[in-house]
């Protein structure tokens, strides 16, 4: 199964690439896919690279879920 997951762009850099944070975590990412990226813009990102812009509403809606999809696994032995 694939996931794609919201991520807000902090900064652009050169050759069409941007840092995203999600959770507190940074990371680079190619957003040659996306046309008018901004910072503080919230992208969909699978493998590294931006597929589109989505809604900050939504994705903070879907943040929240995912978060609470992960507190509901179980990882005792």
């Amino acid at each position: 199964m694939c996931l794609a997951i919201p991520a807000e762009v902090t900064a652009l850099l050169p050759d069409e690439m941007a840092r995203v944070t999600l959770d507190g975590v940074s990371k680079e990412v190619s957003i040659a896919l996306v046309e008018d990226v901004a910072v503080g813009d919230y992208v969909v990102v699978h493998v590294g690279y931006a597929l589109s812009k989505i809604d900050p509403e939504e994705a903070r809606q879907t943040l929240a879920l995912l978060a609470e999809a992960a507190a509901l696994v179980d990882v005792s032995p």
